[in-house]
Formats: C-alpha cells, structure tokens, sequence
C-alpha cells in the first residue's frame, strides 16, 4: 500500500498537475472541516428533563451511538444509557432517585473541599543503614 505522500510525488513525476490541484483542494476542505476539541468533555452539562428528551430523540432518529450521543451532548456515556434503558431524568422531581443521588454528591464534594489540609507528614522513614564498624559480608572471588 502507498503512502499520500508517495502518491503526490508519483503524480509529480508524472506531470499531472491537475490531479494535485485537486489533491490539494480536497486537503484544504478536509482541514476546514477538522476542529480541535478535546477527546472528552472537561465539565458536565446538568443532566435535565429537556436533555434527557434530547437523548431519547436522538436515540430514536438517528443510528448514532450512545457514546456518539454523550459527545455530542457532552455528557456521559452512562448517563445515556440511563435515560435510554431505565427513563432516568425524564421528570423535574427533586425527590426522585437520581435528584437525590445528585445532591448527596455535591454535599459530600462541598464537605471534602471545606475540611482543613491534613497536618503536613514528617519526612519518610530512611532506609536503615548499616552500623558503623560492623563488617558486612562480602563474597570475593576466591571464595566460589
């Protein structure tokens, strides 16, 4: 198999110019369609009754997976797969099961960042070191 770059220069080679005009149209439309985005999301969206719609409707429209789902909503994959199987987030309940999980963590993650640093340790334990004056055996070569 040939390399694009091998290619090009065989087209070089060749004198068809036209065949690299189009090679190279074809890379500038191919770089104005890449963008830099981050493999996975930094922040979550709050999962909301609207979102978890979205997620449904695009379940059901499209043949798009639900990883390819969570990317495009920029929400987690399990959190699709919960709105699809079980019909979590569908409502505005604040007392409903996932609701509360959610402000359960948010209170836990509010705790930890208020508790005080831990005492700073004292310096690791040092290897012990030999005794001064004490012979350490030592084979040499005569020995074997």
């Amino acid at each position: 198999m040939t390399t694009l770059k091998e290619f090009e220069e065989a087209l070089r080679e060749q004198g068809m110019h036209m065949a690299l005009a189009i090679l190279q149209k074809l890379r500038e439309q191919d770089k104005g369609k890449r963008s830099v985005t981050p493999a996975r999301r930094i922040t979550g969206r709050k999962m909301t009754p609207e979102l978890a719609r979205r997620i449904l409707e695009l379940h059901a429209t499209t043949e798009m997976t639900q990883q390819e789902i969570a990317f495009e909503l920029g929400v987690n994959q399990g959190r699709v797969n919960e709105v699809i199987k079980r019909g979590k987030w569908l409502t505005d309940d604040p007392n409903s099961p996932e609701a509360v999980a959610r402000d359960k963590a948010k209170a836990r993650m509010k705790s930890r960042t208020e508790r005080k640093a831990p005492a700073a340790r004292k310096s690791p334990v040092s290897r012990r070191q030999p005794a001064a004056g004490r012979d350490q055996a030592q084979l040499r070569l005569g020995d074997l």
